[in-house]
């Protein structure tokens, strides 16, 4: 674990679930142990959350079922009921373009993969073990998909949206005192997330970043608004609450009415 201070400040990183995941803290106590404790929490849970979805490990829980979608009817575990009940309700609110069904599997073969989900998810069941923290406001990035508090007495977090084709650049800046900003797109893993209709890869879009109320439905749609392609904007932009920018194959930015950033497209 790498730990950086400050006077009232404290940041925990650490690799989970194939990528790194901090903890940002600003408070009173942030360099006390029972807060330690409490951060270490946040990372067992994540940590659990990979034992169970991993699709790169035989012997998680989701391994086991060898690409099959979890059945209510016979699945023991409840995280697994939990997370596949969220998909199916994942795939009706976004017209089915968010489908954890038929996905080309780490390990060979196609099945269930409910991995564009289970990381907001993941993130924001870990931060319940720092919400009732009083005085102290929070930034929980799980590469890139971010979970923001701040009281309102305390200034904003400041959170980076990377250029998909050049990502030393910021393309733009958002502001938040609570809620989520989520990023899906190729620029970190190539075009891995697929067009559920055509049964291959997206291309149209390279990257879109949503932000919101709650990280799992802001990433949910984020890899939505991805597989959609090309009407992406227009779909996004009926979404209550959340607003988006998107980058598409050509390099065009668009955002969405709403969009909390300086970089803001008419229409």
């Amino acid at each position: 674990m790498t730990t950086v201070t400050g006077a009232d400040r404290r940041a925990w990183v650490e690799q989970v679930m194939g990528l790194p995941v901090s903890v940002h803290l600003r408070g009173p106590r942030v360099r006390t142990e029972a807060v330690a404790q409490r951060v270490a929490r946040v990372f067992a849970e994540l940590r659990r959350a990979d034992r169970v979805f991993s699709t790169y490990r035989p012997d998680s829980e989701l391994g086991r079922l060898g690409g099959a979608p979890p059945d209510p009817a016979t699945t023991t575990h409840p995280l697994l009921r939990e997370v596949a009940a969220l998909c199916e309700t994942a795939r009706a609110r976004t017209d089915g373009w968010f489908d954890a069904r038929h996905l080309p599997l780490p390990l060979g073969g196609t099945g269930f993969d409910p991995s564009g989900l289970v990381k907001g998810w993941a993130v924001v069941r870990a931060a319940r073990h720092l919400t009732d923290l009083a005085g102290h406001d929070l930034c929980l990035n799980a590469g890139g998909d971010v979970l923001l508090r701040a009281a309102p007495d305390r200034p904003p977090w400041r959170v980076g949206i990377e250029d998909p084709d050049r990502p030393d650049r910021m393309l733009d800046v958002v502001e938040r005192t609570a809620g989520a900003v989520a990023t899906s797109g190729t620029a970190r893993r190539g075009a891995h997330i697929t067009d559920p209709r055509a049964g291959r890869p997206a291309g149209a879009v390279r990257s879109v970043t949503v932000v919101g109320p709650d990280l799992l439905w802001a990433d949910v749609y984020a890899t939505a608004a991805v597989a959609r392609g090309a009407d992406a904007p227009d779909w996004l932009a009926t979404l209550d609450g959340y607003a988006a920018l998107l980058v598409d194959a050509a390099g065009r930015v668009r955002t969405t009415p709403g969009w909390p950033g300086a970089r803001r497209t008419p229409g």
